[in-house]
């Protein structure tokens, strides 16, 4: 059969946008201030791992109310996108093996949440990734302090209290003489990360190798946030 003049030509354009297009990252949030501030310190600070790759991202949950953030409803909800993500993906032509197909993401902690295993069954089920700490975010940004491996009994106030006594935590509030507030604490700043990723990483990474069981409700401590940053905003470093 003769080949059609122009048709390879239209085919290799049709993947080359395809290959261009950027990665859609639809996230659903547990907290309304702190994930959504660490988010958009990684879009602006992080160090690109693929150079040429575009990656957007959206807080879907932003305007929720306090009941749909968590653990479950977030999941549930997310399903929900994802269904709707891929649809679109497909009519632009792309696969679930491009680099670009889109990623929906949930980040919640263990708290006080009693649907934990339920939601995570759910997510792997549905192909939503999930990003957990034990007891709570703060864990994540504690780690680029020090390292800790001692189990907080489940209550976020113990970690949240150690991190505002680190060296130099107050003072990226631009305040050395006074307290930080607990509402303040929760507003992420530059200089509480920066340089501190890899290192921050491999402390998550040591202390979550010692969880293995099923309940994730037991994982005291853990924190694998480093999975956002790294298989969804596609950031090396930050």
């Amino acid at each position: 059969m003769a080949r059609v003049k122009g048709r390879d030509s239209t085919i290799r354009g049709k993947k080359s946008r395809q290959r261009g297009r950027p990665r859609e990252v639809y996230i659903f949030t547990e907290g309304e201030v702190t994930e959504p501030e660490f988010i958009e310190f990684v879009q602006e600070h992080g160090a690109r791992a693929q150079q040429g790759r575009e990656v957007n991202h959206s807080i879907e949950n932003a305007a929720v109310s306090a009941g749909r953030r968590k653990p479950l409803p977030l999941v549930e909800d997310a399903i929900h996108k994802l269904a709707e993500a891929e649809r679109t993906a497909k009519r632009a032509g792309l696969k679930p093996e491009d680099w670009n197909w889109p990623q929906v993401w949930c980040l919640f902690d263990r708290d006080q949440h009693r649907d934990i295993p339920t939601a995570f069954a759910r997510a792997k089920k549905a192909g939503v990734y999930v990003a957990y700490s034990h007891p709570c975010f703060e864990l994540w940004r504690l780690l680029h302090y020090q390292n800790y491996t001692s189990t907080f009994g489940g209550v976020c106030g113990d970690v949240a209290s150690r991190l505002k006594e680190q060296r130099g935590f107050a003072q990226t509030y631009g305040s050395s003489t006074r307290p930080v507030s607990p509402e303040d604490a929760k507003r992420v700043k530059p200089g509480q990360l920066t340089g501190n990723y890899q290192r921050a990483r491999q402390y998550a990474q040591k202390i979550n190798s010692a969880h293995t069981g099923p309940d994730q409700t037991r994982w005291d401590p853990y924190t694998d946030v480093w999975r956002l940053v790294e298989d969804g905003l596609d950031v090396a470093d930050y």
